[in-house]
């Protein structure tokens, strides 16, 4: 018998707990960042950890159409409010999108806030956005090139899509092994699934303690699944963790990448 894994479920109700917990991608823009952001029109986002997104990237934001794409917590969609865009915030979890309504609340931005899966735009009509802001995010999904073509279908001919992502290369080593021993074993293949490759009685540990579920997608499937929709890959830049991960003094293991929908269609 097959059982069926809810993925959206689960990893909704895992980030519950992340926002509980206080995850650093659920900390909400502070009340003076947002003054300066509406003096400066500089939002500051980032779709990696620690490299800021340039401002070439976002182009003038005025009144420009913004879908912050599994974007929640308070950060990227208050900042590109703040900085003159109509926002949509859309997330797979309410305790992050309570931030956005408690940053929207507080600093009278106008936010519209709607709850979904990312690999599920259809509430959105063909064309609507100007611009997608896509950070790290869709290591939590299993199937990322669904993502690319709603993100293409939703946006305007001329739009552009700015995405963070996982580098595979982190997920192939014994994390455990790495945190007991500091021995990097290489252990799993790409692409990865914490479900279908993780040990039993691992995988039973961090679903009982409601540990998000993680993809590792290959980068035919993170950039290729770009280009096959359509976009072109129009910009490029590599980040670390920030915090010390295993590969960090080795490897930068995020990538973020700006692709733009032709302005026109292409036969």
């Amino acid at each position: 018998m097959v059982i069926m894994f809810d993925v959206a479920k689960y990893n909704r109700e895992a980030w519950e707990k992340q926002v509980q917990e206080g995850n650093k991608w659920t900390i909400p823009a502070s009340e003076e960042e947002i003054a300066e952001i509406r003096v400066t029109r500089k939002p500051g986002i980032y779709l990696t950890p620690t490299k800021l997104v340039p401002e070439s990237w976002l182009g003038q934001l005025q009144g420009k159409k913004v879908l912050c794409l599994a974007s929640g917590g308070g950060q990227q969609g208050p900042r590109l409010a703040a900085a003159g865009a109509v926002v949509t915030v859309f997330d797979n979890c309410p305790g992050q999108l309570e931030k956005d309504e408690f940053v929207a609340k507080r600093d009278h931005l106008s936010i519209a806030i709607q709850q979904g899966d990312m690999r599920d735009l259809s509430c959105f009509p063909d064309e609507t956005f100007d611009l997608i802001v896509h950070p790290v995010s869709n290591c939590f999904v299993d199937n990322i090139r669904i993502v690319w073509k709603e993100a293409f279908r939703v946006l305007k001919y001329g739009g552009v899509l700015i995405s963070g992502f996982n580098n595979p290369n982190f997920y192939i080593f014994d994390l455990n092994k790495w945190d007991n021993e500091k021995v990097f074993e290489v252990k799993y293949k790409i692409p990865y699934s914490d479900l279908e490759q993780l040990p039993k009685d691992e995988l039973a540990r961090r679903q009982a303690a409601k540990e998000p579920m993680e993809w590792a997608h290959t980068l035919a499937d993170q950039i290729g699944g770009q280009t096959d929709v359509g976009f072109h890959i129009l910009g490029f830049y590599e980040d670390n963790s920030g915090w010390g991960d295993l590969l960090d003094p080795y490897i930068d293991t995020f990538i973020a990448t700006k692709a733009k929908k032709p302005p026109c269609k292409e036969h």
